[in-house]
């Protein structure tokens, strides 16, 4: 799907496309799992608890902050980032009505 067909789809469709996009990398919900295990800014480094090159990081880390999913503010030399709770609470709304949305039928292909 090109870029420019996104027009024909609901909004809804397009924040929950590009909030699962975002999701779709192990590194990316490793990032995010060791946010909510923190529960608290992280502005430390995060390639001893990864285990993967700071440049690599932070495209992780740009990935999820444009899908909405994590904020950062500067805080001296280094970017503190946490989840936003704002953001984490609509996709788990989306996804429980997406999920919720299908019933199974008493016969199928």
């Amino acid at each position: 799907m090109g870029a420019t067909k996104t027009e024909i789809f609901t909004r809804q469709q397009n924040g929950l496309a590009i909030m699962l996009k975002a999701l779709a990398h192990p590194a990316r919900i490793a990032i995010l799992q060791l946010l909510v295990q923190t529960d608290a800014c992280i502005c430390g480094d995060l390639v001893n608890d990864l285990g993967l090159a700071q440049a690599t990081i932070s495209q992780h880390l740009k990935e999820l902050k444009n899908a909405g999913l994590i904020k950062g503010t500067i805080s001296g030399v280094s970017t503190c980032y946490c989840i936003d709770a704002r953001a984490w609470q609509l996709l788990q709304h989306e996804l429980n009505d997406f999920f919720g949305s299908y019933t199974a039928p008493v016969k199928c292909c």
